[in-house]
């Protein structure tokens, strides 16, 4: 299991599209991955679920991922987290 302090440098936070395209790299990776915020910790592959955190630019996270994938899964997600526009 890998666990990460990330950053979000995405200038808008993470609203409606950027979400989608969150849920849709985390998707792609067979391992599971959390993003937790505070006290809330939530399946990155749930559109719902990472709507639910609200997410704004600068705030950080504790992105956790755990399977045969983990290492590429973290490595894409920073990627994405750590872009100024998604």
């Amino acid at each position: 299991m890998i666990t990460k302090k990330i950053k979000i440098q995405i200038q808008n936070g993470l609203e409606a599209r950027p979400v989608a395209v969150l849920v849709q790299v985390a998707s792609q990776f067979n391992s599971s991955i959390y993003v937790e915020s505070g006290a809330k910790k939530v399946n990155a592959k749930s559109i719902m679920g990472m709507m639910a955190l609200g997410l704004d630019a600068g705030e950080e996270v504790v992105v956790s991922a755990e399977g045969d994938d983990e290492t590429s899964a973290m490595e894409d997600i920073e990627k994405f987290l750590s872009a100024a526009e998604a």
